[in-house]
């Protein structure tokens, strides 16, 4: 007798599996549990890098050591500083897909701080303090409006009182060569971001050519939305782009 071997849907077996979730500036990892919790349970293989925000090198260095560490292809997933993370580090062979939430997207060449300079007009201007010993701060006094105005107070307090020193190096490094150019991207836009403008983000994932959704939501939108997130990263890791 004759035993068949049923060939997986061509979803399925386009499906990237391998998903690294990068955080961004004054925040750690521990964010993105909702989503982590969401892609889990669809089957994904989720992995969370611990960015020491020192310098936009040393980012680039943690994060493919985790991609370097997947049994195959993956989607890199970048929020805010984040984004210029995954726009370098997402040149490894092994990123397929990338993914911006709420994400900076720069080029060669340049930097977040070069992005943050010229700000569309009416702009909202991040409470972020004068450096300390080479780090940044936000105003803990306005972190909620400006960072999580739409997660709950308690959670946006905490978030405040645990804020991460962000480098200056980090802040100021810039990008030898954006991955956007040669791998296909989607974008998150949070339409009440008062930390990135909404504007800047239209227009960073315009150039990057990226599948663009938006959605209302503070900055901190992979913490109050995280089904919305997690449903473009699926998006993503599904595309038979």
């Amino acid at each position: 007798m004759t035993i068949g071997v049923i060939a997986p849907s061509p979803a399925a077996a386009e499906r990237v599996n391998n998903v690294v979730l990068v955080h961004g500036g004054f925040v750690d990892g521990g964010g993105w549990e909702g989503v982590y919790k969401l892609l889990k349970a669809k089957g994904y293989n989720v992995s969370i890098v611990q960015n020491p925000t020192t310098s936009l090198a040393a980012d680039v260095a943690t994060t493919k050591a985790v991609v370097d560490a997947q049994d195959g292809p993956v989607v890199l997933v970048g929020h805010s500083y984040g984004g210029a993370v995954i726009t370098e580090a997402g040149n490894d062979p092994k990123v397929s897909r990338l993914v911006y939430i709420a994400a900076f997207a720069p080029d060669k060449g340049e930097s977040v701080q070069k992005l943050i300079g010229n700000p569309p007009p009416g702009a909202a201007v991040p409470p972020i303090l004068p450096p300390v010993n080479g780090f940044l701060m936000l105003d803990k006094a306005k972190f909620a409006a400006a960072f999580a105005g739409d997660v709950k107070a308690e959670r946006a307090s905490f978030l405040a009182n645990a804020q991460v020193p962000w480098g200056v190096d980090a802040l100021a490094g810039e990008v030898t060569s954006a991955a956007w150019r040669t791998k296909p991207s989607w974008y998150l836009v949070t339409k009440d971001d008062k930390m990135i403008p909404p504007d800047a983000q239209r227009a960073m994932s315009k150039r990057a050519g990226a599948t663009v959704v938006e959605t209302p939501g503070s900055h901190a939108v992979y913490e109050s939305k995280p089904a919305a997130v997690a449903a473009l990263i699926e998006q993503a890791a599904t595309s038979k782009n």
